[in-house]
Parts: C-alpha cells; structure tokens; sequence
C-alpha cells in the first residue's frame, strides 16, 4: 500500500513538473514578444519623457484590469460553469453571455466616468509630469482593461474546452498590436497612435476566441434570477482575490507617481526592468503555481493533509532550485542582458546600466515573489481567498515607506549613496535615486513573502519545511557557476572592447552557458534530488502533462 501511495504521489509530482515546463514554454513563447515589444519601444524613444507618458497613462487601466475587469475570475467562473453544463450545456453558454452583458454595461460605465474625470486623476498618477498628452493617453488606454477583461470571460469557455494553445496566442497578439502600434501608427498619429496600438492588442486577444465561442451558442436561457444568484457566488469568489491582484498595481502606481519627480526617464527606467524581471518570475513563478494549483484543490478537498504538504514542498523545492540560479545569473549578467535586449537606437550606454542596476535589484526577490504566488494559489485552493490579500497589504506598506526612506537616504547621506553606487558600478550614471524604487518594491515583496510563509504553515500546520539541503546545494553550485561566468566576462573585457550587438551576445551566452554548465555539473556530483526530477520530467517528454487552467492575469506581461 506505502509503495502504491508513492507512486501515486510521484506521478502527481512528475505531472506538475511536467506542466509548469509546458506552462513555462508557452510563457516563453509570450515573453519574448514582449521583450522584443520593449526593444522597439526603447529604440525608438530611450529613456525618456515620451516613455514616461506612456508607462504612466497605464497605471490607470492597469488598475482598473486589477480591481474590476478581473472579478469575473477563471477560478471563480470555471466551477460555475462546470456545474451548469453538467444540467445542460445551453445554460452554461446562456451564463456566460449574460456575464459578458452585465461586464460590458459595468465596464463601460466605469470607464465612462473615468474618462470624463481623467484630467483629476491624471495628477495623482503621475504628480511629476504636467503634460496634456497623458490625459489623452489615458482616456484612450481605458478601452484595454475593456476587451482583456471581455477576453478573460470568453476565455474561460476556451480553457473549458482544452483550448490551452488557442489561449496561449492571445498575449503574442496583444503585443503584436503594441510593436504595430510604434513602428506604424505613431508615426502618423503621434503619442496617441501608441495608445491605439495597444488598443488594437487587446482587440485582437479578444477576437482571436470569438469564433469558438460564439459556435456554442444557444437558444436556451439561464432565468435572471438565477444567473444573479451565480454571478453573486462567483463575485463572493474573487473580490478577496481580485484585491489581492490590485496590491502589485497599488505599489507600482504609487512608485511611479514617485518616479514622476525624478529626472525624466526615470519611469521608463523603474518599468523596463520591472518587465525584465517579469520575464522569469512568470516562467517560473507563474508556471509553477499554476501547475500545482489543480491537484493543491483535489488534495484539500479529499481533506488529504499529509500528501497536501508534501505537494506545496515539492514545488517549493522547484521554484527555489530554479529561482536561485536565475537570480545569481541575472545579477552576473545584467548588462549584457540589458544591453542585447533594450540597448537599440536611443538607449544609450547611461540607461543600459541605470536599467542593469534597477534589474539587479528587482531580481533579488524574484524566490519571494515566486513561492508568494504558491502560497497564494494554496489559500484558493484551500477556498480562502482572504489571506492573500491580508498578505499583500504588508507588500504595499513596506514598499512605498522604504522607498520613501531610501530615496530620503540616498539625498541625505552621502556615504549610503555613494555606497549603493560602488556596488551596482553606477557612480559616474545621472539620476541613481531611481534605484530606490525598485529596491523598495522588492523589499515590499520580501516582506509579503515572509509574512505569507509565516502564516500558512501556520494555518497549514506545516510543522518545517525541509528544503535546507537543496537551498544549500543550489546556491553553492549558483555561486560557483555565477563566478565562472563572471571571470569569464572579466576575462573578455579585459582581452578587447566588445561594443556591437552580436560580441554582446556571443559574451553573455558563452559565459552564461559555462556557468550553467558548471552548476549543472555540481548539482549532478551533489546527486541533487530536483535536478534529477527536472531531468526526468524532460526525458518523459510530458507523458504526465495534463491541462491547466491559466488567466490573463496570469500571464500578462
């Protein structure tokens, strides 16, 4: 029977690894998109007060994504859903046509209301910045959290279906309109036509699943009442978690509105490598909660305690045998990441290594902001989705007043400055202090982290965690690695000048792949158990894979 229990459990473990690396590929797949969305918009602008505009006109939307297009949650519609088709499939079309109704009627008047006092927020969003251009910006930006928020909903029948490659093209698509929007339409149209742009992205996330849905549609009917009554429960279902979402967007749109004081570019700066540090976090992260959350709520609901625990420390152990690395690599390698991926056009070297340094910063909490989501995903599992946003109360409070402290710091104490310089080599760089923007926004999800951890093995009874040998094995061998390709570049830079593209990324991939190599080789001496795992995983070649669900929340970038 123990031996039955095992393999039961170790093909639950293969199957989450195995999807998390399937969900980590599609991620993949969206992110580089992303990143080259990014390259565009730096080449053509740099760091600079056109960006600023542009990344400040979405703090609003954004926002207004977070805190209402997103309450008609996946996680919330799909046993809605699931439970009505089950009566009749027609009803379960019914519900979610009247769901797109009531969220159009909603969504239109909020951001009907939005529009016209958008010359009043605008001040509060970006309190720096005194240019007529962000209103328009905004007003026309208040059509994406719209169609993302319809898509969402339309999506879920999608994902109902197993349509999870369908699914998965939707965010290439949104940034296929943001690149159309630089390269074709702001030529033409000015600042606008990038907020057209993304306009036309979030169009085509939504159209791109509208034929499939609208080829189940039926004559039959959910009786109001009753679709109130549903609407009601999947509502009581998300707002905890919705409010939960809206932390992040809370902390970015108070340090942006920060940011709006400093020197221009300084917005442009803070979010280039809030996005690059997005990169890992939802291939890692993202994936890994994901994966887990299916069998996390199978688990809880069969009141299977011990094999509960046992799943969250075997993904535990995952994000950290791969967030570590990634950490240490980032930190090695940010300047040429930086400058392979955003350095074009008008990016100069100065917001290169402003960039580099803010990246350094951000992806020291890239393992706390990864196992925050796993946590997260295990409370709704759970069916508390009130926690997590207690939790995140503790990441914006710690974010925006070490922030403040840090930037009152760095203008008051020379030595604390000029040390924070030395050490991310940005002393001779203008406007440093944007540095302690994104050093606040990770110490706010250190601390959310910490706070989380505490109280779910808490409320889990989770009585240690037994993760030491790997934290151990996998950042002695990150360490050793990271120093191998360290040396490397010093080597390279001290051999000769490498100052185009293509010697940029020859250098940064050689010494990221013999670092790789070098931990690769430890790990495997050590007999590390999670390397074994991953490279099993690999060479079943996904047998265990089956779908899980994914939101736009999820994996927007």
């Amino acid at each position: 029977m123990v031996r039955s229990f095992l393999s039961a459990f170790g093909k639950e473990a293969r199957g989450m690894h195995e999807a998390a690396y399937l969900l980590a590929a599609f991620a993949l797949g969206s992110q580089l998109l992303a990143l080259v969305r990014d390259r565009l918009l730096a080449a053509h602008f740099g760091a600079s007060h056109t960006l600023d505009l542009y990344y400040a006109a979405f703090r609003i939307p954004d926002f207004l994504f977070a805190t209402v297009a997103s309450l008609l949650s996946l996680y919330a519609l799909l046993p809605v859903m699931t439970r009505l088709e089950k009566r009749h499939p027609g009803l379960m079309i019914s519900f979610l046509e009247q769901c797109l109704l009531v969220f159009f009627v909603a969504m239109g008047a909020i951001s009907f209301i939005i529009f016209l006092v958008a010359p009043y927020l605008v001040p509060f969003i970006a309190p720096g910045i005194n240019d007529p251009n962000l209103v328009l910006l905004v007003r026309i930006l208040l059509l994406q959290p719209i169609l993302l928020g319809a898509s969402n909903i339309v999506g879920s029948l999608t994902q109902l279906r197993h349509r999870f490659f369908l699914y998965s093209i939707s965010p290439l698509l949104y940034n296929l309109g943001i690149i159309f929007g630089t390269v074709f339409l702001y030529p033409h149209w000015g600042i606008a036509g990038l907020g057209w742009g993304v306009v036309l992205g979030a169009l085509m996330h939504f159209s791109i699943q509208l034929p499939f849905f609208g080829a189940e549609r039926s004559t039959d009917r959910l009786p109001v009442k009753e679709m109130f009554t549903e609407l009601t429960y999947v509502l009581k279902l998300s707002v905890p978690r919705t409010l939960a979402l809206a932390a992040t967007q809370v902390s970015l749109l108070i340090l942006v509105a920060l940011a709006s004081y400093l020197s221009a570019g300084s917005i442009s700066i803070f979010m280039f490598a809030y996005n690059l540090q997005a990169v890992p976090l939802t291939i890692i992260g993202v994936s890994y909660s994901v994966a887990a959350f299916p069998t996390l709520a199978r688990l809880h609901a069969a009141g299977d305690h011990g094999e509960f625990v046992r799943y969250i420390e075997t993904a535990l152990r995952h994000i950290f045998f791969w967030c570590i690395p990634a950490m240490i690599f980032v930190i090695v390698l940010r300047a040429q990441l930086v400058r392979v991926i955003l350095g074009a056009g008008a990016f100069d070297w100065s917001a290169t290594r402003l960039t580099a340094a803010a990246l350094a910063l951000f992806i020291i909490s890239l393992a706390a902001q990864s196992v925050t989501l796993l946590i997260a995903r295990a409370y709704y599992a759970a069916g508390n989705t009130r926690k997590p946003l207690y939790y995140g109360f503790a990441d914006i409070s710690v974010s925006v007043v070490s922030a403040l402290f840090f930037v009152f710091l760095f203008h008051t104490n020379i030595f604390a400055r000029d040390f924070i310089e030395a050490l991310l080599r940005v002393g001779d760089v203008p406007g440093t202090v944007v540095l302690m923007l994104a050093l606040g926004y990770s110490l706010g999800s250190i601390a959310e982290f910490l706070v989380g951890l505490f109280f779910f093995m808490r409320d889990f009874k989770i009585p240690a965690l037994r993760i030491s040998s790997l934290l151990f094995q996998s950042f002695s061998a990150s360490i050793i690695g990271g120093a191998a390709s360290y040396l490397f570049l010093l080597y390279t830079g001290l051999a000769g000048t490498i100052n185009t593209t293509w010697l940029l990324i020859a250098q940064g991939a050689v010494a990221g792949l013999l670092g790789l190599s070098v931990t690769a080789g430890i790990l495997l001496l050590l007999k590390n158990q999670e390397f074994a795992e991953a490279a099993s995983a690999f060479r079943r070649r996904f047998r265990d894979t089956t779908g899980v669900p994914i939101e736009t929340t999820d994996i927007s970038s």
